[in-house]
């Protein structure tokens, strides 16, 4: 991949652009004769590969070690016959479900549980080839596409668990057996919708402390048995009525996730994976206030959004509709003292001209009925219909029914949609200081109430800035170093980010990866970046994406996460 960093000439000792399959890195072993092999952290490409060299006898061929994970652990997280058996020795429950190997296997074990059901195929990523199926007719194209999908031709045939919460933690374990938690994360949109395509929040907002224990304490126990070294994303469904939980799948590898929960929360995981796998163990890193790395435990008073970018106008024939294969092309992270503060940041960084969640598209003209047709199916505009929805009178319990979406989120959208309507009240004119300060701490920016009442963007700023009113830099210190950090802005604290005297330089990151636009821009950033520091000048980067490397905390002297 010629847009990343990892094949710059200068990352690694020596680097090949090649192809990657088993021929190829057969050659380049035979010439480097490396000790080890480390395939946990290039994704599901690294894993797949890594078995298919010890399947071939390569590895042994050669004597080279795995580390980071064992070939054993690969097959019982990967392959879902070894994964269920796992669970069923581990006494832990799962959705109910068969393997299928053809389509007629499929449809036999649909028939027995029941449709809807839900396809996952082994050995792939993004929920590639899977899918939810209501009938036979849909079971059989999904199915097939799955069996050709997967590295096996192995497809799971699972029962749907419709509206349940989805929830995940990303553990970290050591040869030791020590285990963290680096970040609980919530799903706002119910189980049906990809991890990919769900709009999530860190940490968990409406779970209970009891269930996180518990989920915590299913995740340690999996992860412990399957014996990975580094990180593991854990996926949990819990049902709020009556409090069941389940395990989905386990990652025992670095994803999507870890990236997230990394920037979430200011703890390199790939980085200590990497030294994991060396033979570091956690109480032998240092943490800054928790002295060694075996006794962190997440903390923070902010709150992390995550929110999803799609180009469903970028293909006419594809419908939108979200499943359980991922449709988003990139993502943007946001950074706020509240949920409401975080949530329309993250409106605003996903770069699509919308600087609030009022007034999109024509929902604001629709009727309810109308909008609450709309609502049957989850789609990528779901939260702009919700809020159009709310303001023309629909309750929380007619939303809920529709989109199994907690009540938590819906008030937290209603109160905004209610302050909206008083913001309203002062078209043509600027309101007093306190409904100003009120609405900045929600998350209303400048453009946004400039359009509500209008009046010019700049007319606002000067307005609001003219009252003291100004947005204060909150730091998120990074685990197992002295005194790093990066910045994120909110209405709801006092400033604490420290300027120098030196000369600066700002870069400007590309925001989330779109059709078009990838992290070609990101890797021009990061060099510039690196280029500016030779140069002796102080450089200051502002991105949103957490899949970046210009968004690790080290890029650059000063990162802040923002729109």
């Amino acid at each position: 991949n010629p847009a990343t960093i990892m094949t710059d000439p200068g990352m690694a000792d020596a680097t090949y652009i090649e192809p990657l399959n088993a021929a190829r890195l057969e050659q380049i072993i035979e010439k480097e004769k490396p000790e080890a092999i480390l395939p946990n952290l290039g994704g599901q490409s690294g894993l797949n590969l890594c078995l298919e060299l010890h399947e071939k006898g390569i590895l042994n061929k050669y004597g080279i070690k795995v580390i980071g994970i064992e070939i054993d652990a690969i097959k019982r997280g990967e392959d879902r016959v070894a994964f269920k058996k796992t669970m069923n020795r581990l006494g832990i429950a799962m959705a109910r479900s068969e393997v299928a190997y053809s389509v007629k296997d499929a449809l036999a074990i649909a028939n027995k549980l029941g449709y809807p059901v839900v396809l996952r195929p082994a050995y792939t990523m993004g929920g590639v080839g899977g899918g939810l199926v209501y009938t036979p007719d849909e079971l059989e194209e999904v199915c097939q596409r799955g069996i050709q999908a997967s590295l096996v031709g192995q497809v799971l045939v699972e029962e749907s668990l419709l509206g349940w919460e989805e929830l995940e933690l990303e553990v970290v374990r050591d040869a030791k057996g020590q285990m963290i938690t680096v970040c609980f994360i919530e799903n706002i949109d119910p189980l049906g919708v990809h991890t990919g395509d769900s709009f999530c929040s860190a940490p968990m907002l409406t779970i209970s402390h009891s269930v996180q224990k518990r989920l915590q304490e299913t995740a340690y126990q999996i992860v412990n048995d399957i014996r990975v070294i580094g990180g593991t994303n854990v996926q949990f469904a819990h049902d709020p009525v009556s409090d069941r939980i389940i395990v989905i799948e386990i990652n025992p590898r670095t994803s999507r996730s870890s990236a997230l929960a990394s920037k979430a929360t200011g703890f390199p995981i790939a980085w200590i994976s990497a030294l994991l796998a060396c033979g570091l163990t956690l109480d032998e890193l240092p943490c800054g206030k928790h002295g060694t790395l075996d006794k962190y435990v997440p903390g923070g008073d902010y709150v992390v959004i995550k929110f999803a970018r799609w180009a469903f106008e970028k293909f006419r024939g594809v419908k939108d509709h979200l499943g359980t294969q991922m449709r988003a092309v990139g993502e943007v992270m946001s950074i706020g003292k509240t949920y409401q503060e975080a949530f329309q940041k993250a409106i605003r960084s996903l770069e699509t001209g919308r600087y609030g969640l009022g007034f999109a598209k024509d929902y604001h003209q629709k009727t309810k009925e109308e909008l609450l047709s709309l609502l049957q199916s989850p789609t990528s505009e779901r939260q702009f219909i919700l809020y159009e929805a709310i303001r023309k009178g629909a309750t929380s319990d007619e939303l809920y029914a529709l989109t199994k979406i907690k009540h938590y989120f819906l008030d937290q959208m209603r109160a905004l949609v209610e302050e909206e309507n008083t913001l309203l009240t002062y078209k043509n004119a600027l309101p007093d200081p306190s409904t100003l300060l009120r609405a900045k701490q929600h998350g209303f920016s400048d453009k946004y109430l400039a359009k509500l009442w209008n009046q010019q963007e700049e007319t606002v700023r000067h307005y609001r800035l003219s009252l003291g009113i100004e947005q204060a830099w909150e730091p998120i210190h990074v685990s197992g170093t002295p005194n790093s950090a990066y910045y994120y802005s909110t209405y709801c604290a006092k400033d604490q980010s420290p300027v120098s005297s030196k000369q600066k330089i700002m870069i400007l990151g590309g925001g989330p990866n779109r059709i078009g636009q990838g992290i070609e821009f990101d890797y021009c950033c990061v060099h510039a970046a690196l280029a500016l520091k030779k140069m002796g000048f102080e450089t200051i980067m502002v991105n949103c994406n957490p899949e970046t490397v210009s968004t690790d905390y080290d890029t650059s002297d000063k990162l802040y996460f923002e729109p």
